[in-house]
């Protein structure tokens, strides 16, 4: 018998110890993948282009996964290494604090929590246990602490100040990376209005009203009710122009996103999507949404996975490109990877020099490729960060 009990323990020391070491990872290594490792040839111009111009990308997920953004992993999409390999200069990083179990784009609820599996194994805090807000404020930390490890190699863009601050010392170093920190889904307020401020003060600059379901803010794409903002989401949207946090509609259903345009005073983004002229799908923007959000100054980010433009080539990721260019103008258009996001890209960050030159190549002028690679979303920024964080305006956690 003392045998079989010795037995039994050392069988539940090791799944113990794999199930906090080798399934976060495996997790990672299977729905965060490419279809190729190997980075195509791109042309002369092409190459002379990408070095030359500020790239920016606005939505991936690395904080939800356990690396060190610092270390190149042979996984995933993202890390500084890769990012400084591709040219990089400015990389939005979401946080991801609940997804539901059996997800899809038509429709979901949030009775249930893939994310609260995902951080035991990944050992969070204890507290990201119970609030959603806590699991924000971790993958924020996370990436506050890589600032700090980096020696000066990232820099977390919180105003215009630090934005302008930062593409000047980028000029004469071009391995500096920009990061800005961003959330999708609103349910991370834990249905509490002050938790806008509370989130600002930890470095969001860019939030995401819904991701896969309905929550107590507004209505998802992908929810039981496709409907709009509720009485908390105003006040929410309110809150976040009034801070400069710029209000992210990927993931929105089509009423809420009508009914943010029509109160918005500052221009919306939407981080991550396809358009539904070239790809169908509840996921993707009608020419409609696309006009709309032009109209009310907004940016647009182009994603590269399946759901976005249907199969994940070079090829489909231009024909979106240029069909949003054509609809919106080529000032409202920026890249939108969905990096990390448990998505099947081409390639990872590191190809990213292969959009700029199948956009030059596709008879884009460099002025226009150069916009949206990455002045665009610049711009963007520079039109709707606070320009210096104000003192008084949130609540200290």
């Amino acid at each position: 018998m003392k045998k079989v009990l010795i037995g039994v323990a050392v069988v539940l020391a090791v799944a113990l110890v794999s199930f906090f070491t080798v399934v976060p990872m495996v997790v990672d290594m299977r729905m965060n993948t490419v279809v190729s490792t190997q980075i195509p040839a791109v042309s002369p111009a092409g190459s002379a282009l990408h070095r030359r111009i500020f790239i920016a990308d606005l939505h991936a997920d690395e904080l939800l996964w356990g690396r060190d953004l610092l270390t190149r992993v042979e996984r995933g999409h993202v890390d500084l290494p890769r990012l400084q390999e591709g040219k990089v200069a400015l990389q939005v990083f979401s946080v991801v604090t609940k997804t539901p179990r059996d997800m899809n784009y038509d429709k979901n609820t949030g009775e249930t929590d893939n994310i609260a599996l995902l951080s035991l194994a990944q050992r969070w805090p204890a507290a990201t246990r119970t609030s959603l807000r806590a699991r924000a404020v971790y993958q924020a930390e996370k990436l506050q602490d890589a600032v700090l490890r980096a020696g000066g190699a990232i820099t977390l863009i919180t105003t215009r100040d630090t934005l302008m601050a930062f593409a000047r010392r980028r000029r004469g170093d071009p391995m500096q990376v920009g990061a800005l920190l961003a959330i999708e889904g609103l349910h991370a307020l834990d249905g509490q209005l002050e938790s806008v401020d509370v989130l600002f003060n930890n470095g969001f600059r860019m939030m995401g009203l819904t991701h896969f379901f309905d929550n107590e803010v507004a209505g998802s794409a992908h929810g039981v009710t496709h409907g709009g903002l509720t009485p908390l989401g105003r006040q929410v949207v309110q809150r976040m122009e009034q801070l400069g946090i710029a209000v992210d509609l990927a993931h929105s259903s089509a009423q809420t996103m009508q009914e943010v345009l029509a109160m918005a005073t500052r221009p919306v983004v939407v981080s991550h999507t396809g358009v539904a002229a070239v790809c169908p799908g509840p996921r993707n923007l009608t020419d409609a949404q696309l006009r709309a959000i032009a109209a009310n100054g907004g940016l647009v980010g182009i994603g590269y996975w399946d759901g976005a433009v249907c199969q994940p080539t070079i090829e489909n990721i231009v024909k979106a490109i240029r069909h949003a260019v054509q609809v919106m103008g080529v000032r409202h258009v920026a890249l939108g990877s969905d990096f990390d996001g448990a998505t099947k890209t081409p390639w990872d960050t590191r190809g990213v020099i292969v959009v700029t030159d199948a956009l030059l190549r596709s008879g884009m002028s460099e002025d226009d490729v150069a916009k949206i690679m990455g002045a665009n979303t610049f711009d963007y920024l520079m039109r709707t960060l606070p320009p210096i964080t104000p003192p008084d305006s949130v609540v200290r956690p």
